[in-house]
């Protein structure tokens, strides 16, 4: 029989229901029920058969068996599938070519693996549907079964559909109990509800302020309980630090029922854009508390039809966006109030006496009027001590703080030793955590082994330790926080508790230096002891986000533990990995000064820590300095330790990234070229540093335009790493990244768009919608819908992008530049050409502040401004600009690097535009022998390059020679974008084309 492809529909069975027969093995499931899914919504019935291959049953037997299935029989290609039985290639091979050959219309196939499958396997002629998009994956499936396709619009059933097999799976909290004793603040209260109700949709922010100790966050909570029930949702946030304020925001996913995984950056980004929204509910009050800094995370406070409630010491709020409220101290009729609630035995002349003597702070007045409530000591007594002082050393307090503060919190501290000393201890140790939330939960999971004797009961007796926590709450000294035990009343686990940063310093202050060096041991051993130890691991980011902030508090530079040093270096990786490189970068530049004074300047620890701080210090943009560091480490370990040593390996990795970002391009692939081979010799093809080479020996022919050799490159790369590390590995995603990138640069838009859609949507879900590499990914997602014509999805994710890059990472970021640069040449073309203008000079002076003479990058910023001055029409202002960005560009990186080829594209039109068309005629001429030798015929820059060539010599009237080039362009652009592409229909308008430089940051 013919062997040509039978469609499904065929004749005998139109008067039917059209039937295919999935064959599969149970671990392709996944493919199984989408494959079937997407089937039945075309109108076919599918019927579901799990592949099996019992060795008893000759395997011929078993595909005869097959072929009597119903309607056509559609075979998922895998490893699994040929594996099962088990078989061999050999007697699959011969089944194959038994049963399948003579009628291969029988069967269809769609390959979904890239691992190694029978030879005669080719029979099936298997479709395939690996490393592409479900647009794509379903546009190939109906081809194989010769069904028209057309994108299906969504179901109107309601019924969720299967995932893509490829894809990743896309109210009440945390709020402190309510204070019984809390007392007045009326008018404060009013005003924020006034302020905030009254407030615009989506401009519902209020920041309430004042010194430490004023009671901000004890407003904060009775506001809460007093209005919630006019909130949906109510959720109270520590945001002290970012890293803390993003987890905790992100904890809302679940509460709200949005659909997420257990990454927290999928959970953030969920969070933000359900309450932006108001889905599934509008009337949302987010508490951000302890916010004293708003640089940190003013980019991340949530807008919508909600309201935000910020507590913090610092008025600067009102510089974003936030309306201000200050919280005074108590007014003497509201101290005296809450005094006598708090103390009930003292009479109002002596409560009077207490707040003039205590100045109106409400915490002190809380802390204080309960001790002497269970105290035989008068309040005149209680004054002459606070006059008079005590014998002990001086306590240094912030000026903020009221003058009789130390000497209030020295009577206290003798109280609590005096009842449950252990309390004493437990508050020093709280001391040794960053104030505000204190895992406390950390100190009783540590190992008790080498504990200081006088730890010993209060970490292993559950009885001592909750006495002395129910000590420090009775004199509100600390506070627990949302971690307390579902038991009985009045149980405690203890888990966290929250410490003002008032009484954190106060006590720090005031502690023997004894007990300071044992307790500081105690609590670095507890944060090394909850390190994950796999900082890559974005499951295990919230973790890490809890430990970081109290790194400095425990002052664990100065260990000598290696545990704690270990922590260290995961905590820099973690940062690396989640973006947060000014942070990251603070750290780094303390643990090297620390380390090298204490463990010496060659200690193999500090090459490591040297790896992890130069890494983020890339990131942030500072070549230079990492340039010098790492080569300094890379010249003292070869001779040291020779050149096949991995420190040294390592050090040298860096070096060539370096040298990207100082456009040394040919010296950065010069290292790749030897270092990928080196590391394969050593570890072999698959461990993971040999990966991390071959993908950075991708990027370099990337950088130098060697497009398809990049290509090839990162598809390896891509392919490897799902198998080492898992397609959800970040490693793995930026892969996917850079293939689709090397997709787009070659011209295959549409494979690019279709790979990149699915990347995006991981990287949110993995890493979050602010990681810079889900905005590298957004970014490349932006450019091919701009190429394949989506004007209007593009440049409303460009923008997007563009304003959080800023936001994460400033504005003289490379990767921001970048950004801003596609931005402004898209502003050029589609938007305002003031703006494009305004952007473009921006963009070259933060280049020349930035790069070193000769940066390619300038060079590029230049000759994208080039364009915006020729549509504005300075013509000759742009002719000269373009001339030197060409010579400059050709000096960069030579006369056939596409960077340089693009710049010429540029150059002729602007020749022809002031009248020099023979000089423009001979620069196209030239591109295009160039541009054919370096990037192929059909390649979208030689296409333009071929099309600019027919305007020029049209200019010289050699209009045969004009209409065959173009011609020719024509023809090429056709088969190679398509007739419809807008490529295509500007070159058959006869626009000339021109180039936008696009800098590809590292």
């Amino acid at each position: 029989m013919s062997g040509t492809r039978r469609p499904v529909g065929s004749a005998e069975g139109r008067a039917a229901r059209q039937t295919v027969t999935i064959s599969f093995a149970g671990f392709n499931r996944a493919w199984a029920a989408w494959i079937g899914d997407r089937l039945e919504r075309r109108g076919l019935r599918v019927v579901y058969l799990r592949w099996d291959a019992p060795p008893e049953v000759p395997l011929a037997d078993l595909l005869r068996g097959l072929s009597l299935a119903e309607g056509r029989v559609l075979i998922l290609v895998s490893d699994w599938y040929f594996k099962l039985g088990p078989r061999t290639h050999e007697e699959w091979n011969a089944a194959l070519g038994e049963v399948v050959a003579p009628d291969p219309s029988r069967f269809a196939a769609v390959s979904v693996t890239t691992a190694p499958i029978p030879a005669a396997a080719a029979v099936l002629a298997p479709a395939d549907l690996v490393n592409i998009g479900p647009d794509e994956a379903e546009r190939r499936l109906a081809e194989r079964l010769d069904l028209p396709f057309e994108p299906l619009p969504e179901s109107g059933d309601g019924r969720r559909a299967p995932r893509f097999p490829s894809a990743m799976p896309e109210v009440w909290g945390n709020v402190p109990r309510r204070n019984t004793r809390f007392t007045g603040r009326e008018p404060l209260l009013n005003d924020a509800y006034h302020l905030l109700h009254g407030s615009e949709p989506g401009a519902g922010v209020l920041a309430v302020y004042g010194m430490s100790g004023v009671g901000k966050t004890q407003l904060a909570a009775e506001y809460v309980y007093r209005f919630s029930s006019e909130y949906d949702v109510v959720w109270w946030i520590n945001a002290e630090k970012r890293v803390s304020y993003r987890r905790q925001l992100a904890e809302l996913a679940p509460k709200l029922g949005l659909s997420t995984g257990a990454e927290y950056g999928e959970r953030l980004r969920a969070v933000r854009d359900a309450l932006r929204r108001g889905e599934p509910f509008s009337r949302w009050l987010l508490i951000l508390d302890g916010a004293d800094d708003p640089d940190q995370i003013w980019d991340l406070v949530p807008t919508g039809p909600g309201h935000v409630l910020i507590t913090s010491r610092n008025p600067q709020w009102g510089e974003h966006n936030s309306q201000l409220m200050q919280v005074p101290v108590y007014a003497r009729d509201e101290s005296v109030a809450f005094i006598r609630r708090r103390a009930p035995r003292l009479s109002e002349p002596d409560a009077d006496q207490l707040a003039e003597a205590l100045e109106d702070l409400p915490l002190l007045l809380d802390q204080t009027a309960g001790w002497l409530n269970d105290s035989d000591l008068s309040v005149e007594d209680y004054i002459a001590l606070l006059e008079g002082g005590i014998d002990q050393d001086v306590v240094k307090v912030s000026a903020d703080f009221p003058v009789a503060f130390q000497t209030a919190w020295s009577i206290l501290l003798n109280k609590l030793r005096e009842t449950v000393p252990e309390s004493v201890d437990l508050l020093r140790l709280c001391t040794f955590f960053a104030p505000g939330f204190v895992p406390v939960r950390l100190l009783k999971d540590m190992p008790h082994d080498n504990l200081p004797e006088q730890l010993t009961g209060l970490l292993e007796d559950p009885l001592l330790w909750n006495r002395a926590i129910n000590q420090l709450r009775q004199y509100s000294v600390v506070r627990l926080e949302s971690h307390e035990s579902a038991g009985e009343p009045g149980s405690t686990s203890g888990e966290s508790l929250y410490l003002h940063r008032m009484v954190h310093q106060i006590v720090r202050n005031d502690m023997p230096e004894a007990e300071r060096r044992e307790f500081i041991e105690v609590v670095r051993g507890a944060l090394a002891a909850a390190d994950p130890g796999r900082a890559t691991d974005t499951r295990l980011w919230d973790t890490y986000a809890e430990l970081v902030p109290h790194l400095k508090h425990a002052d664990v530079l100065k260990s000598q533990d290696t545990k704690v040093q270990r922590l260290v270096l995961n905590c820099l990786r973690y940062m690396y990995f989640a973006g947060e490189y000014s942070s990251g970068v603070k750290l780094g530049e303390r643990a090297l000064r620390a380390w090298r004074t204490t463990l010496g300047e060659h200690h193999p620890r500090i090459w490591e820590l040297t790896y992890h701080y130069a890494n983020l210090l890339r990131s942030s943009g500072d070549y230079e300095r990492t340039e010098a560091l790492e080569r300094q480490a890379a010249d003292h370990l070869r001779q040291e330790r020779g050149d096949r040593d991995l420190d040294y390996l390592r050090a040298v990795n860096g070096l060539g990234a370096d040298l990207w970002g100082l456009g040394r391009y040919d010296e950065a692939l010069e290292i790749y070229q030897w270092l990928y081979p080196t590391y394969r010799d050593l570890l072999g093809e698959e461990d993971s540093r040999t990966l991390n080479a071959l993908n950075n020996l991708g990027f370099g022919h990337r950088l130098l335009g060697h497009y398809q050799q990049a290509l090839e490159i990162d598809e390896k790369t891509l392919e490897s790493r799902r198998r080492l590390l898992k397609a959800r590995h970040p490693w793995a995603l930026m892969s996917e990244i850079s293939y689709a990138i090397g997709l787009r640069l070659l011209g295959r838009y549409t494979e690019a768009e279709s790979i990149q859609t699915k990347n995006v949507r991981e990287c949110r879900l993995v890493l979050g919608s602010d990681n810079p590499q889900t905005l590298r990914s957004e970014h490349n997602l932006a450019l091919c819908r701009l190429r394949l014509g989506d004007r209007t999805a593009a440049g409303a994710l460009l923008t997007r992008v563009l304003e959080r890059y800023e936001r994460k990472l400033g504005d003289r970021h490379a990767e921001t530049l970048a950004a801003a640069v596609s931005q402004s040449c898209f502003a050029r073309e589609h938007g305002d050409i003031d703006q494009a203008r305004e952007a473009g000079e921006s963009i070259i002076a933060r280049y020349e502040a930035q790069l070193i003479a000769g940066h390619p990058f300038i060079a590029g910023a230049r000759a994208n401004h080039a364009l915006i001055l020729r549509s504005v029409g300075e013509r000759e202002h742009a002719h000269v600009l373009i001339e030197q960005a060409l010579a400059e560009m050709g000096a960069a990186v030579g006369e056939d690097h596409p960077y340089t080829l693009g710049c010429a594209i540029n150059a002729s039109a602007l020749r022809n535009l002031v009248g020099d068309t023979e000089a423009a005629a001979e620069l196209s001429r030239q591109t295009v022998t160039r541009a054919t030798e370096t990037l192929g015929r059909t390649h979208p820059l030689t296409l333009s390059a071929r099309v600019a060539l027919a305007a020029d010599l049209r200019g010289l009237r050699d209009v045969q020679q004009a209409e065959k080039v173009e011609q020719g362009a024509l023809s090429d652009l056709e088969s190679t974008l398509g007739k419809q592409h807008v490529h295509t229909i500007s070159a058959r308008s006869r626009n000339r084309p021109h180039w936008d430089f696009e800098p590809q940051a590292t």
